[in-house]
């Protein structure tokens, strides 16, 4: 896995966020695109010192962490009170995903 600190770390992030792909018809468009971008890499550093400390993720790159982590097969079920997600037994990532899932919810609180 390449290390965000390699390099530029801005550089690898804006591709792999697609920051790069400004092409809308008006400057408003490709500003928010851009703001949206930003909003989604400081999330990331943010799950990232949170809740992938100390995992094999925890130096990933952005779209590394997509990749494995956010793009998965999953099942939803959304009820009244509660949102279920069934994951495939065979996702690699389950038990980084559900150590991430739980210093999620223990930052919340």
């Amino acid at each position: 896995m390449r290390s965000w600190r390699d390099g530029e770390p801005h550089q690898g992030c804006q591709l792999d966020l697609f920051a790069d792909r400004t092409s809308a018809a008006t400057m408003r468009a490709n500003q928010l695109r851009l703001w949206f971008a930003a909003m989604a890499y400081v999330m990331l550093c943010g799950l990232r010192r949170i809740a992938l400390r100390h995992t094999q993720f925890a130096q990933a790159t952005c779209g590394t962490i997509r990749l494995k982590l956010f793009k998965i097969g999953a099942l939803v079920r959304v009820s009244v009170r509660r949102i279920k997600i069934a994951m495939a037994s065979a996702f690699p990532y389950r038990n980084e995903f559900a150590l991430a899932h739980s210093r999620l919810i223990a930052a919340a609180h």
